[in-house]
């Protein structure tokens, strides 16, 4: 049946607070709640659910084209989605749903590739992890997954194309992506995969790299020792290239990691207070710092690149990011699925939206120079306020 009490009545906890990009998909995410009986009576006495009842069953039992219940309630649901003109709204059948989940946590069986829209709704490859299936079967950022398996997804969303890419490990899938053009088919074996999204590198010791590609559970640690370990004094080249984001506990974690307190984040949902965000603790405010960021930064790594801005901890390099900063919600269904829906934006310290605009780089390096020119830059410009600390402590 339609009806809004098929809502559950309790939460499904994801954490305090989510930026879901669970699989790869970008999406800010705030709670989760269940339905409310008494919402529920009310909508029913309003005679709503009866009507669509009373449509389903017309349809199902006299059309002339035999259709399930099941399909009429996924048109249903999608129509009512659709009618709110939001990209970011989406309806996750229960498989979907359970990838949601299985990706925050940083550990699935899959291939090894993180996802993500275009400006034109199509999914593509955001990031490729190292050492997975996906990297050694010649799968790259940027590619267009247009079918999987010989199943047409060239219109799928993106926990669809996520969930036909999972399978038991050690099952092979075969993926076809669009590439300058051009179609390739790949054979790729699925692994039992752990997220590998913090990676550390020194540049003659005393430049620290560290590369966050999601903010999956666990992030905020392993970048908060990663600096705790850096050599005194060292510079940080934080690489947010390409990260489509995750949970937002962790982007407030791995923010905190280089603030002395103070606001990360902020947002609004409709008819409540203004909910501030601050960063946990006491993080390393002296040590010179610069985000390197791109057109695949998003979500929470956005959130992260434009509270260190803004605070005046960091010097953003790279190219404009990717301008997602809408808040999403979602609910569990008795089914199992979900319906997550766009509740309000989300404010950079500063009272700034990023959503559809983006974070704007202190220093601007072309995309088109390519990803060491960037890199380059970035150290370039560490380097020198390397110098500049060392110089004021001169006596």
């Amino acid at each position: 049946m339609f009806s809004v009490r098929r809502i559950r009545s309790t939460a499904l906890v994801l954490g305090a607070v989510l930026l879901a990009y669970a699989g790869g998909v970008a999406t800010g995410v705030v709670g989760t709640h269940g339905g409310d009986a008494q919402a529920a009576a009310s909508s029913s006495s309003r005679g709503g659910e009866g009507v669509l009842d009373e449509a389903a069953d017309r349809i199902a039992s006299e059309a002339a084209r035999p259709i399930s219940r099941a399909t009429l309630e996924q048109a249903a649901l999608d129509g009512m989605l659709k009618a709110l003109g939001d990209r970011w709204s989406h309806y996750f059948p229960p498989a979907e749903f359970a990838s949601f989940t299985e990706g925050l946590e940083g550990r699935y069986s899959g291939v090894g590739a993180w996802l993500r829209t275009d400006d034109a709704g199509r999914v593509i490859v955001a990031s490729v992890q190292k050492s997975t299936p996906a990297q050694a079967a010649g799968l790259m950022a940027g590619d267009r997954v247009v079918a999987v398996n010989g199943a047409d997804l060239a219109d799928a969303s993106v926990l669809g194309v996520t969930t036909a890419l999972r399978g038991p490990a050690g099952s092979t899938v075969s993926v076809t992506v669009e590439r300058d053009g051009e179609r390739h088919t790949l054979r790729i074996k699925r692994g039992e995969l752990v997220s590998d999204d913090v990676m550390v590198s020194s540049l003659k010791g005393d430049i620290v790299v560290i590369r966050v590609s999601a903010f999956t559970r666990g992030v905020g640690r392993q970048v908060r020792e990663a600096v705790a370990a850096a050599p005194p004094g060292a510079g940080i080249v934080l690489d947010l290239r390409a990260d489509p984001g995750g949970l937002l506990t962790e982007a407030v974690e791995v923010a905190s990691v280089f603030l002395d307190g103070g606001p990360v984040v902020s947002y609004q949902k409709r008819g409540q207070p203004m909910e501030v965000l601050d960063a946990l603790g006491t993080g390393e405010s002296a040590d010179p710092l610069v985000v390197l960021v791109d057109g695949g930064t998003a979500s929470a790594a956005e959130i992260v690149a434009a509270a260190l801005q803004d605070r005046n901890r960091a010097v953003i390099v790279g190219s404009r990011t990717y301008g997602k900063g809408s808040v999403q919600e979602p609910t569990t269904l008795s089914d199992g699925s979900a319906i997550e829906l766009t509740v309000g934006r989300y404010l950079t310290p500063s009272g700034k939206s990023i959503d559809g605009v983006g974070v704007e780089p202190d220093i601007l390096v072309a995309p088109s120079l390519g990803a060491e020119a960037a890199e380059a830059r970035a150290v370039q410009v560490l380097r020198g306020l390397v110098a500049a600390n060392d110089a004021s402590g001169l006596g």
